[in-house]
């Protein structure tokens, strides 16, 4: 737990609550997100963070933009190094992705939210990702079916985070059967538009 003791700035104590948050999500699960648990992780008060999110909701709001902000970054970066060296890396993109919404808690703090009546709850991811993927198209790659794969490979990471381990036992199937099967897609989508 850590603590913290100096003043800090607005934007430095937004983002202390919003690591403090996505911690908590990771640890304990997105019921585990709560103004006050935050507040405590911090060393803040509950109306502290009430001025800075102004509601729990709004919190989790914040904290799936903020996911889904570093989500798209790092793919972003591995994307640009892959362009760089000229050497696309579909196993790459496909882990970041798989990763963000499993141990990164993007897909249970999404499924959550939306069991919880927070019907735009995945507004920020998805424009974080729609956003990305433009970039992309407007880099040079509009030809591809980006928008296609994009779809493609999200639902399938949502879907293995939320019963992707049951699955896989329940078929008989070795737990990363999933990320096989997505980065066999991504590759012969490339291998088709080259």
């Amino acid at each position: 737990m850590s603590i913290l003791k100096k003043r800090l700035s607005p934007e430095e104590s937004r983002l202390a609550a919003l690591n403090a948050a996505r911690d908590l999500l990771v640890e304990a699960g997105p019921q585990a997100v709560t103004l006050k648990a935050v507040a405590t992780r911090i060393g803040r008060t509950h109306a502290n963070l009430l001025h800075h999110f102004g509601s729990a909701l709004d919190l989790q709001r914040a904290l799936a933009a903020y996911i889904a902000d570093g989500v798209c970054q790092t793919i972003r970066q591995t994307i640009q190094h892959a362009r760089a060296t000229e050497q696309e890396d579909p196993q790459a993109v496909v882990d970041l992705t798989f990763e963000a919404f499993d141990k990164g808690g993007a897909g249970a703090l999404a499924s959550w939210m939306i069991l919880s009546g927070n019907d735009d709850a995945l507004t920020p991811i998805i424009e974080a990702i729609h956003t990305l993927v433009d970039e992309i198209a407007d880099e040079g790659h509009a030809d591809k079916p980006i928008h296609d794969h994009t779809l493609q490979l999200v639902l399938m990471a949502l879907g293995d985070a939320l019963m992707g381990r049951q699955m896989a036992e329940t078929l008989g199937l070795p737990r990363n059967r999933a990320r096989e099967i997505a980065r066999q897609e991504l590759e012969r989508s490339i291998e088709a538009t080259h």
